[in-house]
């Protein structure tokens, strides 16, 4: 909200946003800040105004800042204004048969008393409230020294006063100030900074972002969120009492900005907000934003000369970063999405009355001082109508997209009217900026280095596999760290309707991957290709591993034709909603339609879910069984034993298991495999020693980075590398021998890694 150039100084509006009633104030060019705790016109001016509009439900004071006041301390002066107009207009308490009824001699002191109660009650309770408890006490004791009809009126007005105490006495902000009275001098407003604490909004932006910690609250943790040197924000973790989710405190250098910051950035954002890029140039929106960062960084400087304000080159890019975010970006969403530890950002309907909620990492669920407003969010939207290129309106009220800046990766779904009767809601899903990888998982406890060992080798096989499991028990970042297994000399084709697998990266590593991009489920129409359409497409297009993001609708029926088309020369994968692998079957095949005979050409079914400790409060992802599904079953493969776990999650140990059918070689869909293989056909010890190997390399890597701290070694690129030189190293014993030996493969390879790890801490 922008009052215009001329408005007068202390008017306001109301607007209605989001389903509440909000009063602007415009201070612009006044002399002190707009503070109801500091100075008594300013809440005197504000209770004026609450009087002609009782249904206001925020204050919000404009500025070289916005000062914005929450329900919670606008309902203290809704009140007073309330019980002011009552006082004067209803009991009528300066009119002169309320004030005597036998002594007319009275009158004149009783009107001066009550005048002067009234006039402080709208620019200070506090001191209204003590200046009637001293007009009750004078009268009590002037009761004591009268007689006769005299004393009979004194005694009408002092029921009269007790009857506005109890009233003033029982206001939520007496009530509220009750432990702060004990030293209480009268004109002190030092009471009203415990009461009125604003939300100090920049200018730039309609976010609220509340500064201060929550009362009764402990800190937990605390760290940095760095986007670049210049682009860091705290975030504290803590605790409020009583409650069990815990308290993200985020405070970005926006919300430190100086007085000269601010105003540039006023001034600022007014030149290039208009200018918004046009919807084609959203099809690249990294590029689009290098190129407003180099407009906003030269429109500051020529702005800073002009004014004469001094800045820093460090303050400089600060700016224009801040100011790209909050004019063709997404705001404080932004900073969220690049801190690692979270996993998930809900901003819930109706947007501008609710705090957004994130799912971290180590401290699951939580609230944070940040409140959208419904102008930001309508933005946002706009943007991502733009991007994904798809309606979001009242005939289609569901978009999912996503959003890629630099290596930023996000998946959106956003709900509106008449799904959501509240107006718009976002999920925002996280993605890692880097692809997770088998070590990675290995550190984070989600698999073992079994488990992580026998899925490679899986992979290596151009087996058929499915990962199952509930909604963020991380199905996608497991199949997206099972694409890094796939070898480079491969070529990989995806499909997805949300681009969240980590094409890019791996485009970056010279993988041949070409990506996709079908009709969501959701949509039953439009102009991008249908999922089964794209999948029947793709076995046109040469020898290729195919990934499928996640299989939800008809596309179930092409997918399995590629399964028993694709099976025996390359990798088919995807992920499916599922907790075990009967329901994986029932989901196929009872669900989507695809013949029971057909499920059959699913060779491994992985199952990702998250587990809860005892309290409830805490959960951890966790990979719980490896299965794979016999074939020799005709109707129902729990019935006739269609399903055999090869590892399961053990609660004591907390990993997986392998199970005797690994462990004695009574797989079948491995058996397979290995009659391919020379040398291992019937050589089941030589077949389980491979995955034993390929275990032991991923732990080692492990190792080395927990014993040296250089976690980059855990990421895709080192990942990638490590993978290569098992193959090379593979192959050359191979030579030697006749089969790729852990005795002789391992101590070569973990040769190479020393001396590659040399070269990377050089």
């Amino acid at each position: 909200m922008q009052f215009e150039k001329g408005s007068k100084l202390y008017s306001y509006k109301v607007e209605k946003e989001g389903g509440e009633d909000i009063i602007y104030f415009n201070y612009q060019g006044s002399v002190y800040p707009p503070s109801l705790a500091m100075y008594p016109e300013v809440m005197d001016r504000t209770v004026d105004a609450l009087i002609e509009n009782p249904n206001v439900s925020r204050i919000i004071f404009v500025k070289d800042k916005n000062y914005n006041y929450d329900f919670r301390e606008t309902s203290y002066l809704l009140e007073i204004a309330s019980l002011y107009v009552y006082f004067l207009k209803q009991e009528e308490i300066l009119s002169h048969e309320k004030l005597v009824s036998l002594n007319e001699s009275f009158f004149a002191k009783r009107y001066n008393d009550l005048f002067s109660f009234l006039y402080l009650l709208k620019k200070d309770p506090i001191s209204s409230y003590f200046e009637l408890k001293r007009i009750l006490i004078d009268a009590k004791i002037f009761f004591q020294r009268l007689n006769g009809e005299s004393k009979i009126d004194q005694g009408n007005y002092i029921h009269f006063l007790e009857k506005i105490f109890n009233l003033i006495e029982k206001t939520k902000i007496i009530q509220d100030s009750i432990p702060y009275l004990e030293n209480y001098r009268k004109g002190n407003r030092e009471i009203y900074t415990k009461l009125f604490q604003p939300d100090i909004i920049p200018n730039f932006t309609f976010t609220r972002l509340v500064s201060d910690f929550p009362l009764d609250s402990e800190m937990v943790d605390q760290y940095e969120v760095s986007v670049d040197d210049f682009d860091i924000s705290n975030v504290t973790i803590l605790r409020k009492k009583n409650e069990s989710k815990l308290f993200y405190h985020l405070s970005p250098p926006e919300s430190l900005l100086t007085e000269d910051e601010n105003y540039l950035m006023n001034l600022a954002r007014g030149v290039l907000i208009e200018h918004q890029p046009k919807a084609e140039e959203f099809t690249d929106v990294t590029r689009t934003r290098k190129v407003f960062f180099n407009v906003s960084k030269d429109l500051i400087r020529d702005l800073a000369q002009s004014k004469g304000i001094k800045l820093s080159y460090l303050s400089l890019m600060k700016l224009a970063t801040i100011l790209v975010r909050h004019t063709i970006g997404f705001g404080l969403i932004e900073i969220l999405l690049h801190d690692e530890n979270l996993q998930d950002v809900s901003l819930n309907a109706p947007i501008s009355q609710t705090p957004v909620y994130v799912r971290h990492n180590e401290y699951d669920e939580c609230s944070t001082n940040i409140l959208p407003s419904r102008e930001d969010s309508d933005s946002w939207a706009a943007k991502f109508r733009m991007i994904s290129g798809r309606p979001l309106d009242e005939a289609n009220p569901i978009l999912d997209t996503q959003l890629e800046i630099d290596k930023l990766r996000a998946r959106i779904a956003i709900i509106q009217n008449p799904l959501s009767p509240d107006g718009l809601a976002y999920s925002i899903r996280r993605h890692r900026e880097n692809p997770w990888t088998l070590p990675l998982f290995i550190q984070n406890k989600m698999l073992n280095p079994l488990g992580a060992g026998l899925l490679s080798f899986l992979i290596d096989g151009a087996r058929t596999l499915l990962i199952a499991g509930t909604r963020s028990s991380g199905k996608t970042s497991l199949l997206g760290s099972l694409m890094l297994e796939i070898n480079s000399n491969s070529r990989i084709i995806t499909i997805e309707d949300s681009l969240e697998l980590p094409v890019e990266s791996l485009r970056n590593l010279n993988y041949n991957i070409l990506r996709m991009k079908v009709r969501s489920a959701l949509l039953k129409s439009g102009a991008e290709v249908s999922a089964d359409d794209g999948i029947r497409t793709s076995l046109r297009l040469g020898d290729s591993a195919l990934i499928v993001g996640e299989v939800r609708s008809t596309e179930a029926k092409a997918l399995y034709e590629a399964m028993r088309v694709g099976a025996l020369a390359n990798v088919v994968a995807g992920t499916i909603h599922g907790a075990s692998p009967y329901g994986v079957f029932d989901r196929v095949v009872n669900d989507l339609g695809v013949p029971a005979t057909s499920f059959k050409a699913t060779d491994i079914i992985a199952v990702a879910n998250p587990i809860k400790s005892a309290d409830g409060l805490h959960s951890w992802r966790r990979l719980l069984e490896i299965s794979e599904v016999k074939k020799h079953w005709k109707e129902d493969p729990v019935r006739e034993r269609g399903f055999s776990d090869l590892m399961k999650y053990s609660v004591e140990k907390d990993e997986l298991e392998a199970s005797d059918s690994l462990i004695n070689g009574e797989s079948d869909v491995i058996k397979d495999l290995a009659s391919k293989v020379k040398g291992w056909a019937g050589n089941w010890d030589a077949v389980y020693d491979n995955i034993l190997l390929r275990s032991k390399i991923k732990n080692e890597i492990v190792k080395i980075s927990e014993s040296t701290g250089k976690k980059e070694i855990l990421e895709a690129g080192f990942n990638m590398l490590a993978n290569h030189q098992f193959h090379k190293i593979s192959d050359e014993v191979i030579k030697e021998v006749g089969l790729p030996v852990s005795e002789k493969v391992f101590p070569r390879w973990q040769k190479w890694l020393n001396e590659e790890f040399k070269k990377w801490k050089e």
